[in-house]
């Protein structure tokens, strides 16, 4: 039997990165990978505009009036992955997600019932998107853990 097979996490994780491939994002991938207790995946989702808004015809810049900026129209990767998840629940369910969640991510999660947050990048720590979102995590039960990279380097040509 092989021995260097990846593990779930690995495996899992380094969907949710080839997912934040297929975001428009210029500054931001961010791909997430939805799992149930048995390790299939239920849903996936990166950064993007909401359906039916071209992306081309919106603003990407980081900086500029509210309007002119993507902040006030981007749907992040967890709440992509929550909102076109087919399966009937979430609850119990993990996400692997190649950022922490915001705060408002994190009540999508908590109220979905996913019970897990499997993290590759924490570069927002300090803020207080991310204070609040650990502070409804930990109030609520939801388990959050950092991912942890083996050096293992995969390489695929499409």
């Amino acid at each position: 039997m092989r021995t260097d097979y990846i593990s779930w996490d690995e495996y899992f994780m380094g969907i949710a990165l080839l997912s934040a491939m297929r975001s428009k994002d210029d500054n931001s991938q961010v791909g997430a990978c939805i799992v149930n207790n048995e390790n299939k995946i239920l849903s996936l989702g990166y950064n993007g505009m909401p359906i039916g808004c071209a992306d081309k015809d919106m603003p990407w810049r980081r900086t500029g009036a509210p309007l002119d900026t993507k902040y006030m129209f981007v749907c992040h990767a967890e709440l992509n992955a929550i909102l076109n998840s087919p399966a009937p629940s979430l609850k119990g369910a993990r996400v692997y997600v190649t950022l922490f969640p915001c705060n408002e991510c994190t009540k999508a999660i908590i109220q979905s019932g996913i019970s897990e947050i499997i993290y590759l990048s924490d570069k927002y720590h300090d803020t207080e998107s991310s204070i609040a979102a650990r502070r409804m995590l930990d109030m609520t039960g939801v388990k959050y853990r950092k991912y942890e990279t083996r050096g293992r380097r995969i390489t695929m040509e499409l």
